[in-house]
């Protein structure tokens, strides 16, 4: 039998604790390869909850992919971005494959064999910078389809990480009456503008909700119950379960909230009183594991990886890296 090189993988051990730990490797068996990392992205959302502890331990880490099995429980493996080189075929792998550079939804780890099917070849010339991004697109495109804006709404998004800043690229697209993003850094409201927002602020002036909408819109009495300092639809893309009733005080009459954060075990007081009952607001949650029940006669996972290339080609987001460093 082919003796194949060891791999390092980090796994989480504790609350606040990660380690190296060394893993045999079989051969790549019937419909399998073995891959190269090059990059590996860390997740400032959903991993930082694995890393704290509050993350939800009976949750499966996922559904669709064999390298992201098992519980949300210490020890794991996670992580679900990277970018490698195919670098060994298993039996029945066509030839094609081989030193194919490919996105992988797999933990951080220096090497590791995956079914053939779960690879993802990246768009000829695409940087592979730019491909570390593929699932925060993927999310970004779920957020928007899920929200279903229309020509002239007024949209507001809290939260301008990285999944944020992409979901306002897109945004930016739509003929909005305006797209306003709230953030409390600094340099991320500088990218969120740069990015196609109208305005971005610091969500401690939201009182000031004047300002959000006096700029681009005049007219107080064209638009019958709404309210015009308020929003047609709102995204809580922050991570932080305070903010949701920061989201909820922005929307308006029959508005839409689409929650895309995920909380976690974190809990939190949601005000849903007078206005929230009276405003007929919906509330939507998102999560890109799945499509939409009722866009699933015409759009599947597959048409929404192809779209999360393209748009990723228009964009390339890799500016966006701040820092990067070894494995080790």
């Amino acid at each position: 039998m082919k003796i194949m090189p060891k791999a390092e993988a980090l796994y989480f051990t504790a609350p606040g604790q990660v380690e190296w730990r060394e893993e045999l490797l079989s051969e790549p068996g019937e419909g399998e390869v073995l891959v190269q990392t090059i990059y590996s992205t860390i997740s400032a959302g959903s991993e930082r909850l694995i890393y704290r502890g509050e993350a939800p331990k009976n949750l499966a880490a996922d559904t669709t992919f064999t390298s992201l099995a098992g519980k949300l429980r210490f020890p794991l493996k996670y992580g679900y971005s990277v970018v490698g080189r195919v670098i060994a075929l298993g039996k029945g792998v066509e030839e094609s494959w081989q030193n194919r550079p490919v996105f992988v939804f797999h933990p951080h780890q220096t090497r590791f064999v995956v079914p053939v099917r779960e690879l993802f070849p990246l768009p000829q010339g695409m940087d592979l910078k730019t491909a570390l991004f593929f699932p925060n697109m993927e999310t970004a495109i779920n957020l928007v389809m899920d929200g279903r804006p229309l020509i002239g709404e007024r949209v507001v998004i809290v939260g301008q990480g990285v999944v944020g800043l992409l979901t306002a690229s897109l945004l930016s697209r739509f003929p909005l009456a305006s797209l306003i993003t709230l953030d409390p850094i600094p340099f991320r409201r500088r990218l969120s503008r740069e990015f196609g927002a109208h305005c971005s602020l610091d969500p401690g002036e939201w009182e000031e909700k004047e300002r959000l909408f006096s700029a681009r819109e005049k007219d107080e009495n064209s638009f019958g119950k709404s309210n015009p300092k308020d929003a047609d639809l709102v995204f809580e893309l922050s991570g932080n379960p305070q903010a949701l009733n920061l989201a909820l005080s922005l929307c308006g009459f029959t508005s839409r909230l689409v929650i895309g954060s995920w909380y976690g075990e974190k809990t939190v007081s949601v005000d849903l009183g007078g206005k929230f009952h009276r405003n007929r607001v919906q509330i939507i949650s998102s999560q890109v594991s799945t499509v939409a029940p009722e866009l699933q006669g015409r759009w599947s996972k597959s048409r929404r990886f192809t779209l999360a290339w393209q748009e990723l080609e228009h964009l390339k987001p890799e500016g966006l890296i701040r820092h990067q460093f070894p494995y080790r």
